[in-house]
């Protein structure tokens, strides 16, 4: 994690692991959906930030807005972005062929910096393609 979010997030007291992420982003949603999460950890919570309008705000007031990153909560840390893919992939196996591309490329934090921003345009160009309006804040 680094610590400029690390200082800004801090940890969070409660011990509940989730991904908040828009469901209702193609990309984000098959992009979960392929890492097979719940199998590799069912102690996370996919959230769909749409439908937790709180959780959006709370993270939100901390400076991590859902509209440029999802966001991991994995035992207190806040990981958020290209450090939630990073961690994400750290976790991931090997068992199809998109976890192992996933783990290749996101396995080095420095890829995941350089990528990630360009997923999140693709996100954004899908997302006013298909008439969905960014996640309220």
């Amino acid at each position: 994690m680094d610590q400029t979010t690390s200082e800004i997030i801090g940890k969070e007291k409660e011990h509940i692991n989730y991904l908040l992420y828009d469901k209702e982003c193609p990309f984000c949603h098959s992009y979960v959906r392929y890492i097979r999460l719940k199998k590799l950890n069912s102690n996370i919570e996919l959230l769909n930030a749409r439908n937790n309008k709180n959780l959006v705000t709370k993270c939100y007031k901390k400076g991590l807005d859902i509209n440029e990153g999802m966001i991991l909560n994995l035992d207190g840390n806040i990981y958020f972005g290209a450090q939630a893919i990073h961690i994400l992939a750290l976790m991931s196996t090997s068992s199809n062929l998109f976890n192992r591309i996933n783990k290749k490329i996101f396995q080095h934090q420095v890829l995941a910096n350089l990528l990630y921003p360009v997923l999140r345009c693709g996100r954004n160009i899908v997302l006013r393609f298909i008439g969905k309006n960014p996640i309220e804040l």
